[in-house]
This record gives structure tokens, C-alpha cells and sequence, in this order.
């Protein structure tokens, strides 16, 4: 059986997945595109192909329908409307609800048996709401969280230590928003605390910076797109591969009934297990109030 993914919505962010996977060593043997502007879609579709002999991929990629979904490994939801300049992710809640919850009963009804993967912004309340509507397992619904926060903080770190960004073992957790949150005595430089490396101070400017860098980005370009293109490749890899990744991804939280990120194993049953930090009382304070904001949107 062939490794088909689907990408609803193909926009900046869609786009971006697919010229990623493209220069990615992956299993996928087909990408089908679904987007309300078909014509443009089209248009992608025949700029990407040209880059398949650079890339030597093999991957084939064409516009399609819903019911191209029905043996889809994996479904990528990427619709919707952005964020703008000085606007929170929060913000699109209401704009965005409706488009996904029609999204996912399209999908649904062609039968889909396989994992969503949601990239569409607020990606918490956005993952909830494909949960709710499809009605499958938890597992089974992947949002992109704060993956790419996690790969900002530790690009940061790797510039300040000039140290290589594998070596690097940070995350931040938490609504993928104003309220996530780094976990400072979890970072690890190797097997060494960050503590050996970096003070308070300079570790909160870290903090600081990894928050603004979607806004800055925005403010300049207007939207955000090639980090997330490869935190959706990377989720596709993990999945299609069973390779048991290690990802900070929004996932269900049934105490509280709500998606969030947390440390997750990632493999072909999409989150194969979750992870529970020690976290100190001030980190616990900081995942109760990202906690409660997502329960009380």
C-alpha cells in the first residue's frame, strides 16, 4: 500500500511542506493537494514538479478531491486564516473553528482511517476541534504545537554556546502561544544543566526572544512558513518511518480535556506516549496558567 498524504489548504504553509519533503529522504510516494482556489493549487503543483529531477524524488504530486482521503496514511490541515502583524494566534479562534470543524467532517466522511496532522493557528484549539469532530482516538491527531518554538530556543542556544544544536536538549511546552513556557532546569548542554553555561538573566533574554521571533517574523515577511514546512515534514517522517521521535507537539491532555504541548514519542500510531517532566514549582505554576488559559477558550 502506498504512503499517500493529503495537505488541505495550500497556502505559504502547504506550499513549504511539500518543497521540503521534496529534498527529505522519506517513504511518502504521494502528496494530493486539496485547496479551495484549485487553479491556483494547480499552478503550485506544476512549479513543484519541475523541481523532482534536482531533488531525484520520486514523489508524485497532483490536485485532488476529498475522497482522495480515504486511504491517505495521513491528512495535513493547513487552512485557514493567518495571523497578522500584532495579532495573537488567539485571535483567529473564531475565524478558523469553522473552516476546520467543515474540514474534518469532509474528511470523515470519506472514510479517512489514518492520523491528522493540524498546522492551522490557534494549533491547540484547532487540534481540539478536529478531535472532537472526527471522534477517533487521541492519538491519532497531531498538532505542531510548539515543535518549532523547541527548534528557536535551541537554535538560539546553539548560536550563544557555539555549540552544535543536537547537542542541545531543550523544549518549551505549553500552549503554542503568549502562555508557553521553558522548563530552565531542563535544559541540558549534553549531559551538563544549562546552569554551567548560561545565567538567569541571559537565559530569560533567550525566553524573551524565542516569544517574539513568529511576531518579528511576521511584522517583516507577513507570514511565517519554511520553519513549520520542516516541523511538518519531520512529524510525516516520524509517523511513516515508526522511528519513535522525540517531539514537543500539541496532543491531548484528558485531565483537562484539552490539546497542549508536551514531550511525545511520535511513530506510526501517531503519539505512541507522552512524557511528564519534573517540573519545579514555578515551571508547574507556568503549565497551570497555559493550562487554564487553553481551558477557558
Amino acid at each position: 500500500m502506498q504512503n499517500k498524504v493529503v495537505v488541505i489548504g495550500f497556502g505559504n504553509v502547504g506550499t513549504s511542506y511539500v518543497f521540503s519533503l521534496l529534498f527529505e529522504a522519506s517513504k511518502v510516494d504521494e502528496v494530493v493537494i486539496i485547496d479551495t482556489n484549485k487553479e491556483k493549487a494547480e499552478g503550485e503543483v506544476m512549479d513543484l514538479e519541475h523541481c523532482l529531477f534536482l531533488s531525484k524524488s520520486k514523489i508524485k504530486i497532483r490536485v485532488g478531491e476529498y475522497h482522495d482521503v480515504s486511504d491517505a496514511k495521513i491528512v495535513i490541515i493547513t487552512a485557514g486564516f493567518r495571523q497578522k502583524a500584532n495579532e495573537s494566534r488567539i485571535a483567529l479562534k473564531d475565524k478558523n473553528t469553522e473552516i476546520v470543524k467543515n474540514i474534518t467532517r469532509d474528511v470523515m466522511k470519506e472514510g479517512f482511517k489514518g492520523i491528522f496532522i493540524i498546522a492551522t493557528n490557534p494549533v491547540d484549539l484547532m487540534s481540539k476541534v478536529v478531535f472532537k469532530e472526527a471522534n477517533i482516538e487521541a492519538s491519532k491527531v497531531i498538532g505542531t504545537g510548539t515543535y518549532l518554538d523547541t527548534i528557536r530556543l535551541r537554535y538560539l542556544i546553539s548560536e550563544k554556546l557555539n555549540v552544535d544544536i543536537e547537542n542541545i536538549h531543550a523544549y518549551v511546552l505549553g500552549e503554542h502561544g503568549d502562555t508557553s513556557f521553558i522548563p530552565y532546569n531542563n535544559i541540558k548542554i549534553g549531559p551538563l544543566s544549562i546552569k554551567n553555561f548560561l545565567n538567569y538573566k541571559e537565559l530569560k533574554e533567550i525566553d524573551k526572544k524565542v516569544k517574539s521571533l513568529a511576531y518579528d517574523i511576521i511584522k517583516k515577511k507577513g507570514f511565517t512558513n519554511f520553519g513549520i514546512g520542516v516541523c511538518l515534514v519531520k512529524i510525516t517522517k516520524a509517523i511513516l518511518e515508526n522511528s519513535n521521535t522525540v517531539a514537543t507537539v500539541s496532543c491531548y491532555n484528558k485531565e483537562n480535556d484539552i490539546f497542549i504541548s508536551q514531550l511525545a514519542i511520535i511513530n506510526k500510531n501517531g503519539i505512541q506516549k507522552i512524557f511528564k517532566l519534573e517540573l519545579n514549582k514555578k515551571d508547574q505554576e507556568l503549565l497551570n496558567k497555559s493550562i487554564n488559559f487553553l481551558k477557558n477558550e
